[in-house]
């Protein structure tokens, strides 16, 4: 016979931050409009209870399709957030996750209980329901944070882009303008891009366009050179 405890227990749900880039674009976040109470109405992130079986991870993506139809989606813990007030239904934890995507790779449509789902900018948020405001803005300086000491982001450019392309990605999340030549020194000082011919086709000069060379990366990674990599995207030194 299981064991019961005499002491009362929050209930637990996930939360899911997800950021869209799209060149020429702000930095998105991806909300849900909300289809019952509490804060029928209110737009939110994307979220729900945790099932008694069900491991974080895995409620995470299940809720995130169901009530976005987003699938596919590499996610990464954020923070466990447990204010005492923070859900009126109760004492509610809530396990909140996060992720950078590439925009059009990933239609949405509401689901579930979401009335509407839609992109909106990290700078134009609408009034969110519950400590939602909070969990966002601690999920956008863990990515600005991750984008200074790991190269995240390359799999939102084309297989080969110019240095244009680059910066404007790093200054979009980064959300500062960035010195064009500081930031080509330094992040052709990391040692983890390879030029691959230029551009073609345009009218005006054409731009060195590069890879990201990957196992390059990781070996630098292996081979322990943090202040390496760390020199070249602190871009605010």
């Amino acid at each position: 016979m299981p064991y019961t405890y005499e002491y009362p227990r929050p209930a637990l749900t996930v939360d899911c931050v997800i950021f869209g880039y799209e060149n020429g674009r702000p930095l998105q976040v991806l909300l849900i409009q909300r289809a019952h109470d509490p804060y029928a109405g209110h737009w939110a992130l994307p979220g729900g209870f945790v099932d008694m079986d069900e491991e974080l991870h895995t409620a995470a993506l299940r809720e995130l399709e169901e009530e976005s139809g987003m699938v596919n989606v590499f996610i990464e813990q954020l923070y466990t957030f447990g204010r005492p007030d923070r859900d009126p239904r109760g004492r509610v934890v809530s396990v909140a996750y996060y992720a950078l995507v590439h925009l059009p790779d990933h239609p949405v449509r509401a689901a579930s209980d979401a009335r509407q789902v839609g992109w909106f900018s990290v700078d134009e948020l609408p009034h969110l329901a519950f400590d939602h405001a909070g969990i966002v803005e601690a999920a956008i300086n863990r990515l600005r944070g991750k984008l200074r000491y790991q190269p995240i982001g390359f799999e939102l450019l084309p297989n080969h882009f110019s240095l244009s392309q680059l910066q404007e990605l790093y200054e979009v999340v980064l959300g500062i303008p960035l010195n064009k030549r500081n930031f080509r020194t330094r992040i052709l000082k990391m040692g983890v891009l390879e030029e691959v011919g230029k551009q073609e086709g345009v009218a005006h000069r054409p731009a060195r366009l590069y890879c990201f060379d990957k196992e390059k990366y990781e070996q630098l990674a292996s081979e322990n050179y943090p202040n390496l990599l760390r020199r070249g995207v602190n871009f605010e030194i």
